[in-house]
């Protein structure tokens, strides 16, 4: 089979998958797809390098671990960081298969590198402090008062960051400006920060942090696409893992570590 065609099973196995979905949510007694009827007689082998936002780490490493399962001979390499690193890294020729980023604009610099880029999971941001909040912070307008980290306004959790700041007419002059959120919560859980702003699923089961939803937050949204690459060295692993994610197994998946659907 060649590549065009195995990308037209890969679409139709992956459309046919998102179909069960609707229907077992309309009537709510059809089965839902699983792993192993997605990849029953699997044939896939090789190294899979998945290049995916910071934000997506606990979530994908679990992805990553049951694809495996699905898929023995197949060795899931992933890569995290801020998409905006990730899309330079891409567009200079790193050795990427899938790219997940978690914004559409930093999609849209690789369009011409991404095949058909479906769009899997959303997230919002939420105010961390370190526990016991020593900056008795509450609300957007404390971030001005006290030592706050942000992501940089190039990587999506910093625009998402700044379009919420202004809507709220806040203005924060950061004490640092993180290229991945990780290393936000990293400062702020290491009280180097009494504040910084996260994803809502960055923060979820942690207790060396404390959550503050901010007012309007759920008016700023992004929508996280994913798309297998058309430079990667393992194109039939690279289709399959991204069907993966928008399957029920992998939407269950990004449901428990907190993302919202698409």
């Amino acid at each position: 089979m060649n590549r065009a065609l195995r990308r037209s099973a890969t679409a139709l196995l992956a459309a046919a998958v998102l179909a069960l979905t609707g229907c077992a949510g309309a009537a709510g007694s059809t089965p839902s797809a699983s792993p192993s009827e997605t990849t029953a007689e699997s044939t896939l082998s090789g190294e899979l390098n998945v290049y995916a936002a910071a934000s997506l780490s606990g979530a994908f490493d679990a992805i990553a671990e049951e694809f495996t399962a699905e898929n023995p001979d197949v060795t899931v390499s992933p890569v995290y960081d801020g998409s905006s690193t990730l899309v330079t890294q891409i567009l200079e020729g790193a050795p990427a298969d899938v790219f997940a980023s978690a914004d559409e604009a930093n999609m849209d610099k690789a369009k011409d590198a991404a095949i058909d880029p479906a769009l899997f999971a959303s997230n919002t941001l939420v105010i961390a402090v370190p526990a016991g909040n020593p900056g008795d912070v509450k609300s957007l307008a404390d971030l001005a008062e006290v030592t706050t980290v942000l992501c940089a306004p190039e990587v999506p959790c910093g625009a998402a960051s700044a379009k919420l700041l202004t809507a709220a007419g806040v203005t924060v002059q950061a004490a640092s400006l993180e290229q991945n959120v990780t290393a936000v919560l990293t400062k702020v859980a290491a009280s180097e920060a009494d504040a910084g702003l996260v994803y809502a699923t960055d923060v979820v089961g942690r207790d060396d942090v404390e959550v503050i939803v901010p007012e309007g937050a759920e008016d700023v949204v992004n929508h996280y696409p994913i798309a297998a690459l058309a430079d990667a060295a393992n194109p039939d692993a690279a289709e399959a893992f991204v069907a993966f994610v928008l399957s029920d197994a992998g939407q269950k998946i990004l449901a428990d570590f907190g993302f919202g659907k698409p």
